[in-house]
């Protein structure tokens, strides 16, 4: 028969038992622990937070968060979400909380890095101009700069996600969240990379569009609005001029984050650039001039941002980290074989929670009369020259 024991585990105790009992009498306490251990068959399956409980005699006790069978008795329990439930100091609570919010959001920005502060202030100039080019579109009747409008304010959009991203990023671990917020910012880089990657491709179709139906005369006036938007991108590429390689080796989490900022401002500021070069080409006389230029738009945009995706969308899918190659994963595995006490190796897994953060398990058969501690240190020492810093092992004995 197999006996299974896991190298990382951990066992509750019921330290704070003798304290109900004390406090609610021996009865009330036996029931309280058989509601926190015996939920019914007609419990929500929702997560419960953690509720206090206070000795009130005037009040009454009231199950506002979950649907149990369980009759509570009448005595001195309170639930501290009963002043949630109520309707009036819902709201207020809810508004309150949504200020603190944002005043903690923009507390962080103001003691954040340099970063944080430039892409508040980008966020701030493309907020800015878009309004104005949405009032002047709507005043004259402009379709094109009304589009160009919403265009700007969806990368907005992503860009104030990016800021959040980075604010976010510094908040510790929780018990729900145990790896912390640091994959917001790959999230953040991968939400860019997919928006650029749209972009591209919405190009190309404007292109053709324009090269079916010749209408590449009627967008003159959009000259104008191409060199504004061309003058604040460049703002932008400028204070992220740090990340302007492409193939850049992402080592931390805001490096990625970081990147997807200086390519999303980048990809405007050529898309800008494109338009200004085919308006130009136009009042020359250049036939299809918007068709070349739209498209070469497309294609530089599409080849900047496909490593990014790839990149982030790696490390989203949990593949096997490109720091770690394949080959030196099988030296490993035949390392671990050739020890006697082991008899074999399954479920080995290991994938990136962030850059630079490598995550594996690993299943191990061994003997029973071997020595389960020194075939542990074997085992995280070997991939501890790796670079897996986290590493759980299960071991089986045989």
């Amino acid at each position: 028969m197999d006996k299974s024991r896991s190298f990382k585990y951990y066992t509750l105790a019921n330290e704070n038992q003798s304290q109900w009992n004390g406090e609610l009498g021996p009865e009330m306490g036996d029931r309280r622990f058989a509601y926190r251990r015996q939920p019914s068959f007609r419990q929500s399956h929702e997560p419960h937070t953690p509720i206090s409980i206070h000795h009130n005699d005037s009040t009454k006790p009231m199950l506002s968060r979950t649907m149990s069978s369980i009759d509570m008795p009448d005595g001195p329990l309170l639930f501290e979400e009963t002043e949630v439930a109520a309707g009036g100091r819902k709201g207020s609570r809810g508004n309150l909380s949504y200020f603190y919010l944002v005043v903690s959001f923009f507390k962080a920005i103001r003691s954040g890095n340099r970063y944080m502060k430039r892409l508040l202030w980008l966020i701030s100039l493309n907020v800015a101009y878009s309004t104005i080019e949405l009032a002047v579109g709507l005043i004259t009747g402009r379709v094109g700069l009304v589009s160009d409008a919403f265009h700007l304010t969806f990368g907005c959009g992503l860009l104030t996600f990016s800021l959040f991203a980075m604010v976010a990023s510094q908040e510790k671990p929780s018990r729900f969240y145990t790896y912390g917020y640091k994959r917001l910012e790959v999230l953040s880089a991968f939400t860019n990379a997919l928006f650029l990657l749209f972009m591209s491709f919405s190009l190309a179709v404007e292109a053709l569009h324009a090269f079916i139906q010749d209408e590449s005369e009627h967008k003159h006036y959009l000259i104008v609005s191409a060199v504004t938007n061309l003058a604040v991108n460049l703002v932008g590429v400028w204070f992220f001029r740090n990340y302007a390689r492409i193939n850049i080796v992402y080592r931390q989490a805001e490096d990625m984050n970081y990147h997807s900022v200086f390519l999303h401002v980048l990809a405007d500021s050529i898309r800008s650039a494109g338009l200004i070069l085919a308006s130009w080409l136009l009042s020359l006389g250049v036939q299809n001039a918007e068709v070349l230029c739209m498209g070469l738009v497309s294609a530089a945009v599409f080849m900047l941002i496909m490593p990014l995706f790839k990149a982030s969308g790696g490390i989203l899918l949990q593949m096997a980290p490109p720091s770690v190659p394949s080959s030196a994963q099988s030296k490993c595995w035949r390392q671990i074989t050739a020890r006697e006490e082991v008899s074999d190796i399954s479920q080995a897994r290991f994938w990136e929670v962030v850059p630079g953060h490598v995550v594996g398990s690993l299943r191990i058969q061994v003997k029973d009369d071997a020595s389960e501690q020194s075939v542990l240190q074997f085992v995280h020492s070997l991939y501890h020259d790796l670079g897996i810093h986290d590493l759980t092992v299960q071991t089986d004995v045989l």
